[in-house]
């Protein structure tokens, strides 16, 4: 069978083309028009004037609709992908929060058996450990229990037992985090920067060993600091200095207020800045308590004004935004040309994460698309050529 969609505005690479129209079959793209290619056989799908627009990539996100990959159910990783796929994300790297060993074993394993039964939701293309490998002072939300230097066994333990961990979020500056790093790049593993006290000259060597990539950038890691008078640039300012070193925001207007998207956008640009909305649990759900974790070991938190705070509200304990919401801000609020935040939403996240068949809306990719209108939301998720989600 093949699938048709028609009269809409599709967002390229090379810009937008109106009254355009896609051919799809066997999970790619066959065919991108500038009017309405006639297939007799296809079937149709109205684009009714709407954006047909690369699928949008999370390669950070812990849960949803009520689920947290943590839970360690098959059911928590289908709900969540199925959640997700509702506001537009085609393609997720689940991800983890510090835990005993045992924990994130079972976590690996059941990613597994969910993978094989995901047909309704998001793609699971690999899972995002974050942590335990982190800066106690920056551990944010994470809890502080499981927080440790690097242990070389135990990652090399880790990596024997699962092939689908594809990135592993650390604190470069710990004993022993270069040469995970090595080690992590040596396994086709992407190692990246987070919840960190990192100063520069820690950035550097570790960029030169494979961190090529800032968590969550902003949130949990350094800026200027002052140690006996001296000041020394954090991580924050590392990243704005080396050109090539990627950045991922959780662009939800409140973990990053617009002049800070404005500030990102102008300096690293869509090229090195990919979104993300680091969803918890509670991502599409009401306002209220929470829990941040798995449910049976997490830390309870309360949802209001948009994101989840820690009891006390002196601080964030995770995102609840779905990826309509990201794009919907970097347009809305940080004034980013639409093109550009679909950009940071897809093709960037794809080229970070090596996926050159994904990412953007070419003849010969895989056929993962989203349908929205100008205020960002969704009508229809097409993931590898299926429609998982229609709201017209």
């Amino acid at each position: 069978m093949r699938l048709k969609i028609y009269n809409g505005q599709v967002i390229t690479p090379n810009g937008i083309v109106k009254d355009g129209s896609l051919l799809i079959g066997d999970g790619k793209i066959i065919e991108v028009g500038s009017s309405n290619i006639d297939v007799p056989d296809a079937v149709e799908v109205d684009a009714q004037g709407k954006y047909i627009s690369p699928g949008f990539i999370d390669i950070h996100v812990h849960g949803g609709g009520g689920h947290d990959f943590m839970d360690n159910t098959v059911e928590a990783f289908l709900g969540a992908a199925q959640l997700h796929a509702k506001h537009g994300t085609t393609t997720m790297l689940p991800t983890t929060l510090s835990c005993e060993k045992a924990d994130l074993l079972e976590t690996l394993r059941i990613y597994e058996e969910a993978n094989r039964l995901n047909a309704k939701g998001s793609q699971f293309i690999g899972i995002h450990i974050e942590g335990p490998y982190f800066a106690m002072n920056q551990r944010g939300a994470q809890d502080p229990r499981y927080i440790r230097n690097p242990d070389p066994a135990e990652y090399r333990e880790i990596l024997s037992a699962s092939k689908s961990i594809k990135r592993w979020s650390a604190a470069p500056e710990l004993e022993g985090a270069i040469d995970f790093g090595r080690y992590m790049v040596s396994q086709g593993v992407l190692p990246a920067i987070a919840h960190t006290d990192a100063i520069y000259e820690d950035v550097i060597e570790a960029f030169n060993n494979g961190y090529t990539l800032a968590t969550h950038f902003y949130s949990a890691m350094s800026g200027v600091t002052r140690r006996n008078a001296f000041r020394y640039a954090g991580v924050i300012e590392s990243a704005y200095l080396i050109d090539e070193m990627d950045v991922e925001i959780i662009a939800d207007g409140v973990h990053l207020p617009a002049p800070l998207l404005q500030l990102i956008y102008k300096i690293k640009g869509p090229q090195r800045t990919a979104l993300i909305t680091d969803a918890m649990r509670a991502a599409g759900m009401p306002h209220g308590e929470s829990i941040l974790g798995s449910i049976k070991d997490g830390t309870k938190v309360i949802v209001e004004d948009g994101v989840a705070k820690m009891p006390d509200r002196n601080s964030f304990a995770g995102s609840v935004a779905t990826f309509d919401r990201l794009v919907r801000n970097m347009v809305q609020l940080a004034g980013v040309p639409l093109t550009e935040a679909v950009r940071m939403a897809s093709e960037t996240p794809a080229r970070i994460m090596k996926m050159d068949k994904k990412g953007s809306v070419e003849k010969g990719k895989d056929a993962d698309i989203v349908i929205f209108d100008e205020n960002i939301h969704i009508a229809v998720t097409i993931v590898n050529g299926k429609i998982v989600y229609t709201n017209t």
